[in-house]
């Protein structure tokens, strides 16, 4: 009950204050994640508003809720079978500065909370990143910069790199790390994408398993490659179908120092995924 009321009333707060910004949008995905002998089916809810304060700097607030369901094999994994629930919650504040016309500086600062079913102040976490853009040309820019993040599982600092060219008014490239992306656009309602990306979380335990030498998180981690098609079915709504793999998937139980106790040893699997957007 304390959970549904913290994450209701984050939500609540969020949706209050984006009414009264320029743009806005909210959003639900759904996907599954199937492997050999484990099931990974998550859904996400997102609200995030953007607003001009100034000619040179842009606010960005994006709040996200994860539940993530995992089924077990019957009988493959008995000791582990109550680790089947988690959930995370965080809030993504981004300033973006313009120094010039070719020249911005975006800094995001990401609390986060993940945790199994009882909530607790352990299980607050800071993520974030620091990134500059420079534009080179009319048609390209790069991105250079450092990330705390969760894309190996557990926190950690990783340079960030991207190179952006506008191929023409229908296409555009994205290559990097940790993501790339390659887009395009028939019209003005479709948009088709091929996309790789690293990408992973983590969740604090209830309580410890002391049968694997005190296990108090999972991480999951893995690199997806997808292709991803958005349709604006009308003014404001988008729809969104993926359908991908997972390549070097992993699923490990870590003690409190981060060091590896337990691997499930899921194996690769695929990726099909669906979701919705409204958006102004």
């Amino acid at each position: 009950m304390k959970i549904r009321l913290l994450i209701g009333s984050l939500f609540l707060i969020s949706f209050y204050n984006m009414k009264a910004q320029e743009k806005f949008s909210a959003e639900i995905n759904v996907k599954t994640e199937p492997t050999a002998k484990i099931d990974f089916n998550e859904t996400n809810a997102v609200l995030s508003f953007h607003k001009k304060i100034s000619t040179a700097i842009t606010v960005t607030n994006t709040l996200a809720y994860t539940n993530l369901k995992v089924n077990y094999e019957l009988g493959s994994f008995k000791t582990f079978e109550s680790l089947d629930h988690f959930n995370r919650l965080q809030n993504k504040f981004e300033i973006t500065q313009e120094f010039s016309s070719t020249t911005k500086l975006n800094v995001a600062v990401t609390p986060t909370v993940n945790f199994q079913q009882n909530l607790d102040a352990s299980d607050f976490s800071v993520l974030g990143s620091l990134e500059i853009r420079q534009q080179l040309n009319s048609k390209t820019s790069i991105n250079v910069g450092a990330a705390r993040t969760t894309i190996f599982g557990s926190p950690k600092f990783i340079p960030t790199l991207s190179l952006l060219y506008a191929v023409n008014d229908k296409s555009a490239l994205l290559i990097g790390f940790p993501d790339s992306r390659l887009s395009y656009s028939n019209n003005i309602r479709n948009t088709f994408s091929l996309t790789n990306t690293f990408n992973g979380s983590f969740y604090h335990l209830d309580h410890l398993i002391a049968t694997t030498d005190n296990a108090s998180k999972v991480t999951m981690s893995q690199i997806t490659s997808a292709l991803e098609y958005e349709r604006n079915v009308d003014k404001n709504w988008f729809i969104n179908l993926k359908a991908g793999y997972d390549f070097n998937k992993k699923y490990n139980l870590i003690d409190d120092d981060n060091h590896k106790v337990y691997d499930f040893n899921t194996g690769n699997g695929y990726i099909l995924g669906i979701g919705i957007k409204y958006k102004q």
